[in-house]
């Protein structure tokens, strides 16, 4: 079958307004199919690479990515869809818009587009219409590529201003820290007071910073886990123990109700302290009276089945409540209740992130003036010490 259908010379114009050349792999078993594309697509101005077969076409991909990827279906050794099927499978890749090439009906597009194709072209071949794809899809290519770059700047970006502003905030709590201290000086009650009120703020200032900086590192990949045995009965009693005094300031119960001494899971112990820590952080900020219910559970039984290799553990309070419409977006980053106690909207959304990473989920109960549930879901352990 000809791969490509006549057209006047006369009608042949080029669309190349982008400054940037396209890079195109064809992929095509046929050397006489591939020669037609690539002479075609070079006369229009593009950059023009061919593979006989898909072994490869993904050989070529892994050395210098294209920006577009024509691809016959039918080949021998591995077909079309294998190669899209690979391509997409393989995350350190860039987005590479794939154009697949079929003389097939609408099944073979259907699987097509499933594997992960962004469009497909039915031979024989229309010049203009294969023009108008191949334009299509680049400026798709491009349009991915500079919102990549976008976040990618604003990333090293807050990266950076973050890092900068712990510098002067430090500087100023090691400071106050000489000044209640009364190294430079005896203050006054009043002084004391203000200084005190002072290095709250500035701490506040600093767990900000801390958690921008660590939900971008989330974001950008850079984020660097140590997964190690961590019990989460210790973990747990050592955070409870720590916001005890503020808890009790604030004349609220807390309760730890665990059925077994010792729960192991993989995971990193400062990450999930930083979870626990939030969870148990809010229900206090945001309980006015009543008590903070921890559980942990384990083991599954008839009334409460659990998730097979799961570990569950569950902060309840009796304070404020969610409303509805904010419980659905409440993990989401700068998300802030309408309480006026609400923060920066970071901290269940950092919480989330730590916990996907674990293979974890988090989910909320709420119901306004009736308190709230947040419920974890972690893997347990599997090797056989439980």
């Amino acid at each position: 079958m000809n791969l490509l259908t006549p057209v006047p010379l006369s009608t042949r114009y080029s669309h190349f307004g982008n400054t940037r050349i396209g890079r195109i792999l064809v992929v095509d078993d046929s050397a006489d199919n591939s020669f037609l594309l690539q002479a075609i697509l070079e006369e229009e101005g593009y950059k023009v690479e061919v593979a006989d077969n898909g072994f490869e076409a993904l050989i070529k991909i892994e050395a210098a990515p294209p920006d577009l990827l024509l691809l016959d279906v039918m080949m021998p050794g591995m077909d079309g869809y294998e190669v899209t099927r690979r391509i997409r499978q393989n995350t350190t890749l860039p987005f590479i818009p794939i154009l697949l090439i079929t003389a097939y009906a609408q099944p073979s597009v259907v699987e097509g587009l499933d594997m992960g194709a962004d469009d497909f072209i039915r031979k024989p071949i229309e010049f203009e219409e294969l023009l108008a794809r191949v334009r299509s899809l680049l400026r798709l290519k491009y349009s991915v590529d500079e919102r990549d770059q976008i976040a990618r700047e604003r990333e090293d970006f807050v990266s950076r201003l973050t890092h900068d502003l712990r510098t002067p905030l430090v500087a100023a709590d090691r400071m106050l820290t000489l000044f209640q201290q009364g190294a430079l000086g005896e203050l006054s009650a009043e002084m004391q007071e203000a200084i005190a009120t002072m290095a709250r703020s500035n701490q506040n200032l600093l767990d900000m910073v801390g958690t921008l900086l660590e939900v971008y590192r989330y974001e950008a990949g850079r984020k660097n886990l140590s997964f190690i045995p961590v019990d989460l009965v210790v973990l747990i009693q050592e955070v409870m123990e720590e916001l005890r005094p503020l808890a009790k300031d604030r004349n609220i119960e807390m309760q730890f109700d665990c059925e077994q001494d010792t729960m192991e899971i993989m995971g990193d112990r400062l990450e999930l302290r930083r979870t626990i820590m939030n969870l148990l952080g809010n229900a206090i900020k945001f309980t006015d009276r009543g008590g903070i219910f921890v559980r942990l559970k384990a083991r599954n039984s008839e009334a409460e089945p659990l998730p097979d290799g799961k570990v569950v553990l569950e902060v309840e309070d009796t304070g404020l409540g969610i409303a509805s419409e904010e419980r659905l977006t409440i993990f989401e980053r700068f998300r802030q209740g309408s309480n006026r106690r609400s923060g920066s909207g970071l901290g269940l959304y950092l919480s989330r992130r730590i916990l996907e990473a674990h293979s974890g989920t988090i989910e909320v109960k709420s119901e306004l003036g009736q308190g709230s549930t947040f419920t974890v879901c972690l893997p347990r352990r599997q090797d056989g010490t439980q």
